[in-house]
């Protein structure tokens, strides 16, 4: 169990440095911004990487989304999320702390502005409303967690589940980061969060609720619509 979650710790944390890094530095970099389509691709990146990485160690979750969605769809050990959880989360505040001392870093530096932090409304990149960014947080979890589960089904194809999940992450944040900065994961929302304080506290609950929410759902799901043997 510790090596799992020292995996799921080292993993959440590539996350959150590669895809909210990216955000941070690169996303409106003057002449050279990789803009939102860039953002997306390396928040994809991350995953794909990191399933090759750990996916035969840990599993590679990276969120607690996405272990609660496993569970639900009858592939995880209920004794197990707990610890999987806090180390996700953890890994996500270390990495947050990284990008705040490398931002801080800057001359002229006067505070972390969004951070990549997820937000609706006045906080929602397009200026989405809270309704929009439930129903949207919902729903790309929950086909985030439908390519997972479907992805690494024992049936499927061996060895390309995680080009299927890193992929369909870039594609959920190329749909959502105008919406709600894109979450689907709690974890990666969490460590931004508390370096950006404010707002970004009180609007994190739907970032909790609504991908959790998602993810059992689809477990639920693609447990129902998978074949029996």
């Amino acid at each position: 169990m510790k090596k799992k979650l020292t995996a799921e710790f080292i993993g959440t944390f590539w996350l959150v440095l590669g895809g909210c890094g990216s955000a941070v530095f690169a996303a409106a970099f003057p002449g050279l911004g990789i803009g939102f389509a860039g953002v997306a691709l390396a928040f994809g990146l991350t995953v794909l990487t990191m399933a090759y990485a750990i996916g035969h160690i840990s599993g590679c979750h990276l969120n607690p989304a996405v272990t609660l969605g496993l569970w639900a769809g009858g592939r995880f050990s209920a004794k197990e999320i707990l610890p999987y959880i806090i180390a996700q989360v953890s890994g996500a505040i270390v990495a947050a702390a990284l990008l705040y001392l490398i931002v801080s870093g800057k001359a002229g530096f006067d505070g972390v502005g969004t951070f990549a932090a997820n937000g609706y409304g006045e906080n929602s990149p397009g200026g989405y409303g809270l309704c929009a960014g439930l129903l949207t947080e919902v729903v790309m979890t929950f086909m985030f967690l439908i390519i997972i589960l479907g992805a690494t089904d024992e049936r499927a194809p061996k060895g390309f589940a995680p080009i299927a999940i890193g992929l369909g992450l870039v594609l959920i944040h190329l749909i959502s980061i105008p919406i709600t900065n894109t979450s689907v994961n709690p974890a990666r929302s969490t460590g931004q969060a508390i370096f950006v304080g404010g707002w970004a506290i009180k609007q994190l609950w739907l970032f909790w609720v609504a991908p959790i929410c998602g993810a059992i759902l689809a477990g639920i799901a693609y447990k129902y619509m998978r074949p029996k043997q």
